[in-house]
């Protein structure tokens, strides 16, 4: 499967609950393009055990995003109705009630097809008379960081059991932004503050200490 990896992000207008409780159906990706960054993860179901986990870990952090200029967008292949329910019900009654960014329905599984997170797959008898599905056509736990030119700098696609670590998609942001800043590189377990990597004019490469504000 060819990876999308410094290409243009595919882009999508579908319906979608806004602040936990607006319905919209003209939601698109490229209303943030030349503005802000994008942090885009998919997740497979509403109204399941890990999938909360994760929607919560975001809006817990949803500040540290919005300092860095990015927008989280939030999506699965349910529908809106689905999704507005879910964002009505408490978190002890297994809801996701003060989620306030974009989650957005790919009822139609294009969206998750595009970027290669859906699972299962289709398949034709031999007559070519009757099509089936294999598996649930659901999305995997994709994660897509985009720039502001609408092109992904960072992806991930976790298997259903696997959470994600939220941290970690900070630190991918910071690194990403340092770079655009200083065009420094960023070694493996860089952080914030930590130091980066360039190349002088010999082609030698130079570790030095760097302040990353």
């Amino acid at each position: 499967m060819n990876t999308l990896i410094a290409k243009k992000a595919p882009s999508f207008t579908s319906s979608a609950v806004l602040n936990g409780k607006d319905i919209v159906h003209n939601f698109t990706l490229e209303q943030f393009k030349g503005s802000q960054y994008v942090l885009l993860f998919f997740y497979p179901k509403d109204f399941t055990f890990v999938c909360p986990t994760e929607i919560y870990a975001f809006q817990e952090k949803i500040k540290e995003f919005e300092s860095r200029n990015v927008q989280i967008i939030a999506i699965s292949t349910d529908t809106e109705q689905s999704h507005w329910t879910w964002l009505q019900m408490p978190k002890e009654k297994g809801g996701i009630l003060g989620v306030t960014y974009p989650i957005v329905s790919d009822v139609n599984k294009t969206i998750s097809h595009n970027y290669g997170v859906l699972s299962g797959d289709w398949i034709c008898n031999h007559n070519h008379e009757e099509w089936k599905a294999t598996g649930e056509l659901i999305a995997y736990r994709g994660l897509f960081l985009i720039d502001k030119e609408g092109i992904i700098r960072h992806l991930l696609i976790n298997d259903f059991p696997l959470g994600r670590n939220v941290n970690e998609a900070i630190r991918m942001i910071d690194a990403l932004q340092y770079y655009e800043k200083k065009g420094e590189v960023c070694p493996a377990n860089w952080t914030k503050g930590k130091r980066a990597i360039k190349a002088n004019h010999s082609g030698i490469i130079d570790y030095f200490s760097s302040n990353s504000k």
